[in-house]
């Protein structure tokens, strides 16, 4: 049987940025880590070497409809290649209003946070939102 899921990285895909969290199912709870330059696969090595996790969640960005655009695709084909790439399972979830929520949270805290920061902060609301529905026996 497959070890039981316990740490989970979140990702938010950009085209220059990508935001990156750290979750865990025992409290269902995330916290953000430095963006790394999107598609910086030795970054997202070292991380994952890191913290070990079992499923790594990818945010994909919908229109207010719940419609595909160009960004879905490309989120989705950036979940497709963690997965071949490391071989852990990549799942996508829908992101949006996190970036947005984002800023909103540093406005409330008065803190001015640079655009890594809010992308690392939207990756870890991507992170929870999963972590909230998350059902170990979902994967086994």
């Amino acid at each position: 049987m497959a070890e039981p899921i316990k740490t989970v990285i979140g990702f938010d895909f950009g085209t220059h940025w990508t935001g990156v969290a750290i979750g865990q199912t025992l409290t269902r709870q995330a916290s953000p880590l430095n963006a790394l330059k999107s598609k910086d696969w030795k970054g997202i090595e070292r991380l994952l070497q890191q913290w070990q996790p079992q499923i790594l969640i990818v945010g994909l960005p919908l229109s207010m409809r719940g419609e595909h655009q160009e960004m879905s695709k490309r989120a989705a084909r950036f979940g497709r290649q963690l997965e071949g790439r490391f071989g852990i399972k990549a799942v996508l979830v829908d992101e949006r209003l996190t970036t947005r929520e984002a800023y909103q949270l540093a406005i409330e805290n008065r803190r001015k946070k640079s655009k890594t920061e809010i992308d690392s902060l939207a990756a870890a609301l991507i992170t929870e939102s999963w972590l909230r529905d998350f059902d170990q026996d979902d994967y086994y």
